[in-house]
């Protein structure tokens, strides 16, 4: 159970990122709202997944799949380029995550 709310507390580190950078300086009310929500969420799954996954494994994962995803809405949403480094190094990101998993 503990790794799946770390998966969902990645999840909504990348919902968080996005809404940050949605809410233009704080300027816009919905994303900053979203933003707020999005990372007490996130911190709180965060912190209930180190009560059973030792910190370091806990906090690479969580970052890994938010910086992971978070990449991935920017490409979607055309803010950044998709080369073939960038998704090349996001998918070492990912697999990097998996085996941390995988040896926990």
């Amino acid at each position: 159970m503990t790794w799946v709310v770390l998966v969902l507390s990645g999840v909504l580190e990348a919902v968080w990122a996005s809404a940050l950078s949605a809410s233009d300086g704080f300027k816009k009310v919905v994303p900053t709202i979203v933003f707020v929500a999005g990372m007490a969420l996130s911190m709180a799954g965060l912190a209930y997944a180190m009560t059973a996954i030792p910190v370091g494994t806990a906090y690479a994962v969580w970052v890994g799949i938010g910086a992971s995803l978070t990449v991935v809405v920017a490409v979607l949403r055309r803010q950044e380029a998709a080369s073939f480094a960038r998704l090349a190094l996001v998918f070492g990101l990912v697999v990097c995550v998996v085996g941390l998993k995988v040896v926990s």
